[in-house]
Parts: C-alpha cells; structure tokens; sequence
C-alpha cells in the first residue's frame, strides 16, 4: 500500500484529537485522524459541560501544584474554546456553575465529534479507523509521521509535518495505573471508553519525551461497590456526587478528608485508605437536597440511593442513628463506632473548633433521620500522569526542549492537574486548538 502524505497526522479521534484535527483542516492543512476504536469521540460521547475554573486566582487556589503555563492557558482560552464550538455549529448553552467554584456551558457532546469529522473528511482529509499505531517516525531528532496498521492490513507509513498524541490518557491499562498512579489503582472500574491504554505515553516516551508528574492523582469519582459499570450512562448515574455533603468513613470507622471539597477529590482519597472503600452516609436532609437533585444544572436527576439497591450494592437505610450498629458483618465496619463517630461529628459543627477533618463548604449536621448508607469504591476516568508539553502544545524532552514535530493534547498530557480538577473537555478543547495552530 502506498505511503500517505499529510500535514497533521492526529492519532486519536477523540475530544483532543478531533478538535486539533478539525481546526487545521479549517486552516487549510490536510489531516490525517486515526483512530483505535470503531467510531470517533472516544470518552467525549458521555460527557455533556465544557467548563473550568473562571479566572487565574480561582484556577491557582484550587489547583496550585499544576504547570503554572498550562493552567494560565486554559483559563486564558477557554473563551476562545467556546467561541470554536460554537462556530462549528455546536449549540452551546448559556454559562453556568459548575461545582462550586467553576463556570461552563452544557454543549451537545455527540454533534460536536460529529461535525468534527465532517470538517476533516469535507477538508479531503482522512479519519481512519479501527487503526494501530505502531510506532513513531524518527529521524534525525524530528517526528516525521508514524507507521499505522489498520485491522489486518500490512503497515503502511504516514509521512507529516506535525503529528498529535491524543489516545486520551491511560485508564486502560491496569499496569500503567498501578506504576503511575497508585499500587491499588488497577482495580479501579473505568468510567471512560477502554481504548485509552497509553500507547500516546508509550509513543512519547519512545522518543525521549518527558512524563510526570508523581503521584499526580487522577480524576473519576466515587460509585456504589459490587457493582459493574456496564453501559456509558452508567458513568454519570452511578457516580456518588452527593458525597460532597456526606460523611465517609473507612473501613477503621475513620473520617480521613474533608468531603466537601469535591467527590473527585475524595475518590482520590479513598484509593489510599485499606481496602480502598469506605462507608458513605448520608442522613434525610441530604437524601432530599443533594441525592434526589441533580448535580449540575439541567443535568437528569437521578436517585442513586434506589439505583444502587436495585443494581446490587451494598445499601441500607437505618431509621435511627443506633440503628447502624446492626450494619451486616461481612462488610466488615463496626457501625456502632461510626454511629459513635456520626454524633461526634454532629455536636461539633456547633463548637468553635468545628469538625476533624474540617467542611469547608458544608458545614451541617447529620441529624435529621433516616440514614441512607452505601459503600463507595473509586472508579478512575484518566490519569493526570502524562506527556510533558508547552503552552504550544509541544512535547518536550526531560530538559525542557521540544521534540520537533511531535505535539499532546488533551488526557495524554500531564502536568495540568495535581491532585485537583478543573475541566477535562476544557484542557482537551484549549490543547486540541492549540495544537492545530502550532503545526501551522
């Protein structure tokens, strides 16, 4: 088969890769997307927000071990991001909160991918799918292209200028999690299409690029344990989000974090406890206000106390707080400790000290009965460990020099975020632009 020539050579055609690939076909390049998978939009197709933090001292308060330029760069063209959605033809809702600190816009995900193949296709360019990419082109220090196979096909040779890492990270390797991310990170449920093993990292670093950073962290969420993640919807509607107002507790009956800051940042903070699951309460107030409600604005409320029964979790509903001493044994907490536990913590978000660990963003008690338990168990969505780049999008080598025409975007770079999140459709939007308009 004969050699294809190109200007970009995007492997990956997801939220990153399809961003970049679409922009510099509208720029006059001629791209080239493969993709690993049987269809385009990767992770992207059961997402439904764009957003980030809203200025650089938001940004730098809740993410402050990041790469200052990556963070400065995602806040500074999320605007422009938007902008380009919506000139794809994209709708693109008003700007909301997000969280409790972020600002975004609900957008159609699946039209998004969508039209981004048809730029690149209608540009004359190629989406190649159910495509591998073996390895990397390289000669004379610079990236020239990459050789691809497609399904059984002999290999064939992509010769470009400019070639985007943009596999969406690693979550689908067991190995690579517990190696980059944490010892017990291999177990965790995937609430993300399982096609991002990490062949971008592995690619990157076959050519001297720098990874990191340690113990970065990653991003998913808590969800109910014993039960299997078995469709797409079931990465939102089994997701515990309502832990930001509950209490969890590990398997010694210890309050470890303070659930308030994020259900991401709590998930994180599970992975390191034993066992890595932990027993989540939450009492009628929070059932009516936060487990019944949903968790962003015009998202699809869903009762995940009544999902997770009906799926097989392990659930229970205690009428009194004393009630939790009778917690079934084999799951092995002591509940008339945490019952214990649970009225301490009540009586001191009325004293001068407050709760240990603290609540910073809600402060109630837990008094007002029944009480609504689930055991939880983090499931990852990507790693925050990955390729090192600029605020061009470049790779870089482990002195900080660029590897000359090789580019990252999206969930295959690392560095962004440091045990925090702000918006991962953002970073890959910001990167996927940014990529395309450094190859030219």
């Amino acid at each position: 088969m004969n050699d294809i020539e190109c200007d970009v050579l995007v492997i990956g055609g997801g939220m990153a890769g399809l961003t970049a690939g679409a922009r510099a076909a509208s720029a006059g390049r001629s791209v080239v997307v493969v993709e690993v998978g049987d269809d385009v939009g990767g992770s992207a197709r059961y997402a439904g927000y764009v957003w980030t933090a809203p200025d650089h001292t938001v940004m730098n308060a809740q993410n402050p071990h990041g790469d200052p330029a990556l963070r400065r760069l995602l806040v500074d063209r999320f605007q422009d991001g938007v902008q380009w959605l919506r000139d794809t033809g994209v709708e693109v809702g008003d700007a909301q909160r997000i969280l409790s600190f972020g600002r975004g816009h609900k957008f159609d995900t699946n039209q998004y991918v969508d039209l981004c193949r048809r730029i690149v296709l209608e540009s004359g360019g190629s989406v190649l799918l159910n495509t591998c990419t073996e390895n990397l082109s390289f000669e004379n220090g610079v990236v020239t292209g990459a050789m691809i196979r497609t399904g059984a096909a002999e290999l064939r040779k992509v010769r470009a200028a400019h070639t985007v890492l943009a596999t969406g990270g690693f979550q689908g390797s067991a190995a690579l999690l517990e190696k980059h991310v944490h010892p017990n990170a291999g177990r965790m449920q995937l609430r993300s299409n399982p096609h991002s093993a990490g062949v971008g990292l592995t690619l990157a670093e076959s050519v001297g690029a720098a990874a990191g950073t340690t113990n970065a962290g990653f991003y998913g969420h808590l969800i109910p344990s014993g039960v299997t993640l078995t469709d797409p919807s079931d990465f939102v509607d089994m997701s515990l989000y309502y832990s930001e107002h509950a209490l969890l507790f590990d398997l010694d009956g210890t309050r470890f974090v303070d659930e308030t800051l994020g259900d991401h940042l709590t998930t994180m903070a599970l992975l390191d406890r034993r066992e890595a699951r932990g027993l989540l309460v939450a009492d009628a107030r929070v059932h009516r206000d936060w487990v019944l409600a949903s968790y962003v604005e015009g998202a699809v409320a869903v009762d995940k106390f009544a999902l997770a029964s009906k799926r097989g979790g392990r659930v229970g509903r205690a009428d009194t707080l004393e009630e939790l001493e009778y917690l079934p044994e084999d799951w092995g907490y002591d509940g008339a400790a945490i019952a214990a536990a649970i009225a301490e913590f009540n009586e001191s978000t009325t004293s001068a000290e407050g709760p240990t660990p603290g609540r910073a963003l809600d402060a109630g008690a837990l008094s007002e009965p029944p009480y609504y338990v689930i055991e939880a168990v983090p499931a990852v969505t990507f790693p925050f460990h990955g390729i090192r780049v600029d605020g061009d999008a470049r790779v870089l080598t482990p002195e900080g020099e660029p590897i000359p025409g090789l580019l990252a975007a999206g969930s295959d770079t690392g560095g962004l975020w440091n045990r925090a999140y702000a918006g991962g459709l953002a970073a890959a939007l910001v990167l996927g632009l940014v990529a395309a308009e450094t190859a030219g």
